[in-house]
């Protein structure tokens, strides 16, 4: 564990790493029949900056392949050299901004979740030394930027919709206001609120 475990009054590296570690995850969610679903993993990079919790995101180029000019966490699928969803993670997050996997401290991680795109993402939870020189892909990222954990868990900043699916199940939808002109919602925002609720500050 790195020497980085206060960061404000949020929450201490020790108490995400111990509530990773203890939480239940809920049960899996079952995917929709004659479907195929791809393996995927995305870091959640959390950032110490000036003096306190970041989420760190990125913003998605719109020639990349899927999710065009999305705010996204880094990562993408799982390939055949990846031993794990955590080395999928830090494998993407390298290739996509430049932050190697030496520069990050892994956590813990989530539950899978499929998305509607065909993929079942697991989202990797990892301290990030900062500030850290970022190399982005210039054709797949167009952006990085930060957000502080204490507007995330505010919940005046986000709302809730629901979504009926093409094949009738109910959905929510989860949109966060505007924060440095972007907008996080869908997977993205499931994942950030799934984070937030298993540390406590949700």
């Amino acid at each position: 564990m790195s020497e980085s475990r206060q960061c404000g009054s949020e929450i201490s590296i020790e108490a995400v790493h111990r509530r990773l570690q203890e939480y239940i995850p809920p049960a899996p969610v079952p995917l929709a029949a004659g479907r195929t679903f791809r393996a995927a993993a995305v870091l959640i990079p959390l950032v110490c900056a000036q003096g306190r919790w970041h989420l760190l995101y990125t913003r998605r180029t719109d020639s990349v392949q899927s999710h065009k000019g999305q705010v996204s966490f880094p990562g993408g699928a799982t390939e055949a050299e990846d031993a794990s969803r955590e080395d999928t993670a830090l494998r993407e997050t390298y290739e996509e901004i430049g932050i190697d996997r030496q520069d990050i401290e892994v956590l813990g991680c989530l539950w899978d979740m499929p998305t509607i795109t065909g993929f079942v993402i697991t989202p990797v939870i990892g301290q990030v030394t900062w500030p850290v020189e970022l190399r982005l892909a210039a054709d797949e990222v167009s952006r990085v930027f930060l957000v502080p954990l204490a507007w995330l868990a505010d919940p005046d900043n986000r709302e809730e919709l629901e979504l009926t699916l093409p094949d009738g199940r109910h959905e929510k939808v989860i949109y966060f206001k505007l924060y440095d002109g972007e907008k996080i919602w869908g997977a993205t925002a499931r994942i950030t609120l799934n984070f937030l609720r298993v540390i406590g500050l949700s």
